[in-house]
């Protein structure tokens, strides 16, 4: 298991250069074919870290919906926004996801002095630096990525319910083979992207 001393490089850097309040920021769901992309953005306290914070790639479910109430108890501050299918259809996924991690980070309670995130560069007015593959080697984008995926799966979990057939509690909008032969039968819902589905309805833009 990887402690999360391990993913404190990057944080323990710029805390370092007198940095006090770092922001992780992180999304899910830039690549599915339904639903929402969502994005956190987290300030946690760097004394005392929570164990089994990673990649929420990486961690079971039942475990990375523990840690996400554990990081909202102990967050200095936290936002979690999303962005639905009709923003990604009106301006594309990457500047629908820039403008959703934009908007998470205005939504903190505490400004960050410094704002680290998961591979893209945004244009905030706070510092800000972009990691490739941040959310496997930074705790604070670890914690981001816990947050929003636990946000956006219960939100997919309750679309299945909506939307029976497409098996949305478990691919969670992502183009599995049961979720395109569902979609190519009984055609989209009102949460799928209409510019992510059209070769295989002929709906798309």
């Amino acid at each position: 298991m990887v402690h999360a001393s391990e993913l404190m490089k990057y944080e323990n850097a710029l805390l370092a250069e007198g940095c006090r309040y770092i922001c992780g920021v992180d999304e899910v769901g830039r690549g599915p074919l339904a639903g929402p992309v969502t994005c956190a953005a987290v300030i946690m306290p760097l004394d005392a870290l929570i164990e089994g914070v990673n990649d929420s790639k990486k961690v079971a479910k039942k475990k990375r919906e523990r840690l996400a109430q554990e990081i909202k108890q102990r967050a200095i501050a936290y936002s979690v926004v999303s962005y639905d299918n009709a923003k990604i259809d009106e301006m594309n996924i990457l500047a629908a996801t820039k403008a959703c991690m934009a908007e998470a980070v205005a939504g903190l309670a505490v400004t960050p002095d410094v704002v680290i995130v998961d591979a893209v560069k945004l244009d905030i007015p706070v510092r800000t630096f972009g990691i490739i593959h941040g959310d496997a080697i930074s705790y604070s984008i670890a914690a981001a990525s816990i947050l929003a995926k636990v946000e956006r799966d219960a939100f997919m979990t309750e679309m299945d319910g909506r939307y029976p057939g497409y098996g949305f509690a478990s691919n969670v909008g992502y183009g599995t083979a049961q979720h395109i032969a569902a979609l190519k039968e009984l055609g989209p819902t009102p949460i799928h992207r209409k510019t992510f589905i059209g070769h295989f309805v002929g709906t798309g833009e």
